[in-house]
């Protein structure tokens, strides 16, 4: 899931530096990019009915206001990034203006609806004591245990963006790990590595493929079938790792990356039997894979799918739902969990408000995010910006142009660990190269989301790696010792699938 700013007490005697928040790197970039606009010059392309730049027809065009203006505009970026509405006939972005809706108020609401329906599942305690009765199952066949735990995570994030609910497994899975005789590094790639390579291959995952589909104007489903065999193979070669890791260490303990602290071979043949699900949590398992399954099912453009044709006319029972009523779809679900669970009505409301609460810095980060390319927009540099990297994308193949999208991407992310704010930011400027490149605009959010995935599985800006590896007590460094060869294989094969895509597409 979306990552979330890490608040902790300082210690006394030590400058320990750390990286700004996500909300932070953003603000600066707008301030930035605000200065920016004052010599980067103004420009428009000519613009098909559609909205898609004319490649070539790149021209100069003055921006409008003066500098007192452009200070109202660096003013009004987050108010812009939620509600701003672009002006159907001058194409400005102001909160007043008459036409369409730029801003990101239906995925801000849908982050803060899909985050209270997650903080409500959790509240039930369904969804912990069902992987911990999975890991018991399975305690005594070691490879089907990882393979389960990590299918499950990879799964989980692959459609909901699971990511830093997985801190709260270490306590459960290190002392399982260690009673079947490995080491805490194994637990470590099971978790990280299970949930994060869902996520990289993110089917319909709303903080990663929505955030992204929303910014690049294509549907949450486009591109699902691509995706879907990136999730199966990824998936299939993160398992094969870690088990083949965790044999070797169970074969010889000496093979071990981290060592075993005292305690830890003790543990071996010891492991707790968990409560048996009850008849409730199984309902609200139930539920919740039924809620996910109808998520898809009302996303993906089945009359495209189907047909083959891009301009087939939507199936009278397809849903075709987008935002708006996927938001109310997750606040009617998290309040019917709540009622199956019996959460009772104070729980319930409070556990709603927790959890939108819970949601509101990722949700912040998509407004600032989308409040920089209101101001770009309002510059008219953005396609000042496509320009310029127009003649690198004329004329090479559109396989290629799927590995710059992944590559470009890599440094972005690294800066900006938030999968909704680099989407938000990067995919304005990215989509609309596809139509020069000849590439579908659903191919350029693969690429994207797969460059974001692929970097916070070892970037010490985000608190799932870094915090795993603390709870793990494993070592960062041994960590990345660890998945380093992992992650080579992992970036060839996403330059292949998008490759493959693009010359598919």
């Amino acid at each position: 899931m979306e990552e979330q700013p890490q608040h902790g007490k300082p210690q006394p005697g030590k400058n320990r530096f750390t990286f700004p928040s996500a909300l932070t790197v953003l603000a600066a970039l707008t301030v930035l990019v605000w200065a920016l606009a004052f010599v980067i010059p103004s420009g428009a392309y000519r613009r098909t009915p559609a909205g898609d730049p004319v490649q070539g027809t790149y021209h100069h065009e003055a921006a409008p206001g003066d500098a007192v203006h452009r200070i109202g505009q660096l003013f009004l970026a987050p108010v812009n990034g939620l509600y701003g509405i672009r002006d159907a006939k001058t194409g400005q972005i102001a909160p007043d203006a008459t036409g369409a809706l730029y801003g990101s108020a239906g995925v801000f609401l849908f982050v803060l609806a899909i985050g209270t329906f997650i903080t409500v599942v959790f509240a039930t305690g369904a969804l912990d004591r069902g992987i911990e009765r999975l890991a018991h199952r399975l305690r005594d066949r070691g490879a089907l245990l990882i393979a389960g735990i990590m299918t499950v995570f990879s799964l989980l994030g692959t459609v909901e963006g699971f990511a830093e609910e997985t801190l709260g497994f270490y306590g459960l899975l290190v002392p399982l790990m260690l009673a079947l005789g490995y080491d805490r590094m194994v637990a470590t790639g099971a978790i990280i590595l299970g949930a994060g390579v869902g996520v990289l291959a993110s089917t319909v995952n709303p903080f990663a493929t929505g955030v992204a589909s929303s910014a690049a104007g294509v549907a949450l489903g486009e591109g699902i079938a691509l995706r879907a065999a990136m999730w199966l193979v990824l998936t299939a070669v993160a398992i094969g790792y870690v088990v083949r890791y965790a044999t070797r260490v169970r074969a010889d303990p000496a093979r071990s990356l981290t060592g075993f602290r005292p305690g830890d071979r003790e543990l071996a043949g010891k492991a707790a039997e968990p409560p048996e699900l009850t008849r409730l949590q199984k309902t609200v398992l139930v539920l919740v894979t039924l809620v996910f399954a109808f998520m898809i099912f009302s996303v993906v453009p089945w009359s495209n799918a189907l047909s083959g044709r891009s301009d087939a006319a939507p199936y009278r029972w397809e849903p075709d739902w987008s935002f708006a009523e996927l938001a109310a779809f997750f606040l009617a679900c998290s309040v019917l969990v709540g009622v199956v669970a019996r959460l009772g009505e104070q729980r319930l409301s409070a556990t709603v408000v927790r959890g939108a609460a819970d949601f509101l810095a990722p949700a912040l980060v998509i407004v600032l995010a989308r409040g920089i390319t209101a101001v770009m927009t309002n510059a008219k540099i953005i396609d000042t910006v496509l320009h310029s990297v127009e003649s690198a994308v004329r004329g090479t193949p559109a396989a290629f142009f799927g590995v710059m999208v992944f590559v470009v991407n890599l440094p972005l992310a690294f800066l900006i660990p938030s999968t909704s704010g680099h989407a938000t930011l990067a995919m304005p400027v990215l989509a609309p190269l596809a139509q020069f490149a000849g590439v579908s605009r659903a191919l350029t959010v693969t690429a994207w989301q797969s460059a974001s995935g692929w970097m916070n599985l070892w970037v010490p800006t985000t608190a799932v790696v870094v915090g795993g590896v603390s709870l793990a007590k494993v070592g960062y460094d041994r960590y990345l010792r660890f998945v380093w060869p992992l992650l080579l294989l992992l970036a060839v094969l996403v330059c292949g699938f998008v490759a493959l895509g693009a010359a598919l597409g």
